[in-house]
């Protein structure tokens, strides 16, 4: 997904289309989570980008991306640009210092 949101919009509350940004973007991760995963892959990973302007728009990690919108929007941005690319996840393993014996 590679898209520029517009925050304000003529006839609609700012906090609704900040609901209804917050909730196509929800909803787009939760369709590419259910895709099938090919072999060898454990999990569907996502590189993102956000900014104010596709030129603008800098790396973010997943857990940060909700959090960005809202400051954007308080910050009293008028759109914004999301970029979601899902990408392979392979676990690795984990050490001697993780999860070991209890005993």
């Amino acid at each position: 997904m590679k898209k520029t949101f517009p925050l304000q919009i003529e006839g609609r509350h700012p906090d609704r289309v900040l609901d209804a940004l917050k909730h196509e973007l929800r909803k787009y991760l939760k369709r590419e989570r259910r895709r099938d995963l090919p072999a060898g892959v454990d999990y569907w990973d996502f590189d993102c980008r956000f900014g104010l302007s596709q030129d603008s728009a800098e790396t973010v990690h997943l857990s940060q991306l909700i959090g960005k919108v809202d400051e954007a929007a308080q910050g009293g941005a008028t759109q914004v640009y999301v970029e979601i690319l899902a990408k392979h996840g392979v676990r690795g393993a984990r050490g001697a210092s993780q999860g070991g014996d209890l005993a």
